[in-house]
């Protein structure tokens, strides 16, 4: 009998201490995804506003050496310091529009993200407008998000 009594207790020591560190490890899992999020958040902010700001150093800080760019006229680009070249006018220039609503965020935890924007890119001196839909991909390496690719599909022009 006491032996019984003694495994019983045992057993139940074991199955609340394994019950214990499982609700640690989804806690943790739990944080370390708010974590993840807090900073995809900030990151796809940095992107989007960067863009919008003129503010190059920003720009090509949130995108991977090898990312991809695919304008909505179908021009494509690849690497950073292609895209950063494609881009040079509207960073040096300073008088495009850049805005969006976002539609639609997937985040799959601290792996990757994908974000789909009505985005509009308007140069009101020459009165040009383009509407485009536009996804962005991120991954996260390294223990950061990068941008890693873009795609504009056209949705309106005119010049």
């Amino acid at each position: 009998m006491k032996h019984l009594a003694w495994g019983t207790a045992v057993s139940v020591c074991l199955t609340t201490g394994a019950a214990a560190s499982a609700s640690t490890r989804d806690a943790d899992a739990e944080e370390r995804n708010a974590h993840c999020l807090r900073e995809f958040d900030a990151t796809q902010r940095a992107d989007m506003e960067s863009f919008r700001d003129f503010d190059a150093a920003t720009f090509r800080r949130v995108h991977a050496d090898d990312a991809v760019s695919i304008y909505p006229t179908g021009e494509r680009f690849t690497g950073i310091d292609a895209i950063m070249a494609a881009a040079a006018n509207h960073f040096t220039r300073k008088y495009a529009v850049w805005s969006w609503t976002e539609l639609n965020r997937r985040v799959d935890g601290c792996r990757s993200a994908v974000i789909t924007y009505d985005a509009t890119y308007d140069i009101p001196k020459y009165e040009y407008h383009q509407r485009a839909l536009t996804v962005v991909t991120y991954v996260y390496e390294r223990g950061r998000w990068q941008a890693v690719m873009d795609q504009g599909t056209l949705l309106e022009i005119s010049s």
